[in-house]
């Protein structure tokens, strides 16, 4: 057994003495540098302390959808493609209710995770078929479709979509 699987083994054999629930360490880790890191109530781990590290390749694997939309940001609407934030959220067991979001500048919003399967939102990381530079809002950017309802077009969404994400906590 190495050392990984010693360890998992350990902490899930002490969490089940305990009554506890503890993460599985199901998901490969990182094998480039990572761009988003998610804590907070999870099914899965890829991290020791129970959080989840994806890379870009990693989001890439996920199933991508697109949409084009108007945003307050651009002067004309915008192709966004990225996974569904919803994609993200089943693939690390999310079980929790709200989602912290932090950008790299670690302004945070927290988001109804009822959002992500209501409203379509997508975790961006292409504008208009092209990578999203950081300076550009990217790596990644949460975006919601704002045409296809006129609820979505308010404050209470745009401050939802948060760009340069880094991080996903998961309550």
């Amino acid at each position: 057994m190495n050392t990984l699987s010693r360890r998992s083994f350990q902490i899930a054999t002490a969490a089940a003495l305990l009554g506890l629930s503890a993460p599985v360490l199901s998901l490969d880790a990182p094998k480039e540098r990572p761009v988003l890191t998610v804590t907070g109530k999870l099914g899965v781990s890829n991290t020791p302390s129970g959080g989840v590290r994806l890379d870009m390749k990693m989001i890439e694997a996920l199933p991508q959808h697109s949409f084009t939309t108007r945003t307050p940001w651009y002067d004309k609407p915008i192709k966004f493609t990225g996974p569904l934030l919803s994609d993200v959220l089943k693939l690390v067991k999310a079980q929790g209710q709200t989602i912290g979001a932090t950008a790299i500048n670690d302004y945070r919003i927290t988001i109804p995770a009822s959002d992500a399967s209501q409203h379509g939102v997508i975790m961006a990381r292409l504008i208009d078929d092209q990578p999203i530079p950081v300076r550009e809002k990217g790596p990644l950017f949460i975006v919601y479709p704002f045409d296809t309802s006129a609820t979505l077009r308010s404050s209470v969404y745009y401050e939802r979509s948060i760009w340069q994400l880094k991080a996903l906590d998961i309550q």
